[in-house]
């Protein structure tokens, strides 16, 4: 078998062929052996998070990672955002009629790689096949369940005037590294995806400073303005920037001033916002600093009296510029 078919997807010997060989083969683990329709797993008392998001990135493959890889990570990524403990994914493939057999099992390796560094399982899933031309190549699908501390009380409603917006690195990696290689630009080498997860670094800052940290978020599709524009809409706070503290990488900056990008807006997918108290903020940035996805970590703005649900960057000629959300999309299927 080289390629997929789409009797790979009528539910007959040739998909039990394919679950069996490949999906199984890297997922592998008690309940979703059982290859029921679900999964009934045991729970602890308490809270649960969940959240499900859907991939589409075009090319599958870019450098430092592959749609499986985002898939992966960024509903890990979610859940942890939400203060939560990830422990299980579902994994739902669309599959093109004619996808390489090869290029669906990196997928599957690297999505079983990354599952296993995020301590989650992959414990049920389905899989369709469509016909060539419907859809471009593999589609994913994850969702995602994990538990929340008693310790965790993170929510807009906890933001206050005062606090310190905190950005754990360099914005713009992802987006950049996906559209270089889409297009073929002869980017260098060290521009690639952000992507990982941030379920570790986050437990770590939770456990450490509490309810000190009133917010997490990451700031994928529409970038950090979009991302902060969102917080300051719903907890009904102004915002203020300093352009002269946002990180982005001196190539990723060149790309973008070459292509007309601002990187505000590119996506990312292994970064995080903490809006915290001013008085721990510090020790927060150097915490996240001793975690490879925080060791560009810095302290870029505060919440404020004033403006509510306005972002404000302060530029570095001094002006005031407004950050609104993103309108017309720089980088289209980033994610």
């Amino acid at each position: 078998m080289e390629r997929i078919r789409l009797v790979h997807g009528n539910g007959g010997k040739f998909s039990h062929e394919l679950v069996d060989k490949y999906i199984v083969k890297y997922f592998s683990n008690p309940i979703l052996n059982e290859l029921h329709d679900g999964a009934v797993f045991s729970v602890t008392n308490g809270r649960m998070a969940m959240s499900t998001d859907s991939y589409v990135v075009t090319p599958h493959i870019f450098p430092g990672g592959n749609i499986g890889k985002l898939a992966v990570c960024g509903t890990v990524n979610d859940l942890a955002m939400m203060g939560a403990i990830p422990q299980y994914l579902s994994c739902g493939l669309i599959l093109e009629e004619g996808l390489p057999i090869p290029t669906l099992e990196v997928v599957l390796q690297t999505m079983s790689d990354m599952a296993q560094q995020a301590g989650v399982s992959i414990i049920t899933g389905d899989t369709k096949v469509v016909e060539k031309g419907s859809v471009d190549g593999i589609y994913i699908n994850t969702a995602g369940v994990g538990i929340v501390p008693d310790y965790v009380q993170l929510g807009t409603p906890y933001i206050e005037s005062g606090m310190k917006v905190i950005v754990s690195g360099t914005l713009g990696d992802h987006a950049i590294a996906v559209m270089g290689t889409r297009y073929g630009l002869d980017l260098p080498d060290t521009i690639q995806t952000d992507c990982a997860p941030l379920h570790t670094m986050s437990h770590a800052l939770l456990e450490t400073f509490g309810k000190n940290i009133a917010f997490f978020r990451d700031p994928t599709r529409g970038g950090l303005a979009t991302t902060l524009q969102e917080i300051a809409n719903s907890a009904q706070k102004g915002i203020r920037l300093q352009e002269s503290a946002i990180p982005v990488r001196e190539e990723v900056q060149a790309v973008c001033q070459v292509l007309g990008y601002d990187p505000l807006y590119l996506a990312n997918e292994g970064k995080m916002i903490a809006i915290v108290r001013a008085d721990v903020a510090d020790d927060v940035v150097q915490m996240m600093r001793t975690f490879t996805e925080g060791c560009d970590a810095v302290i870029i703005g505060d919440i404020v009296n004033g403006n509510a649900g306005k972002v404000g960057l302060q530029t570095a000629v001094g002006g005031i510029r407004l950050l609104d959300m993103l309108g017309e999309d720089q980088v289209p299927r980033i994610c």
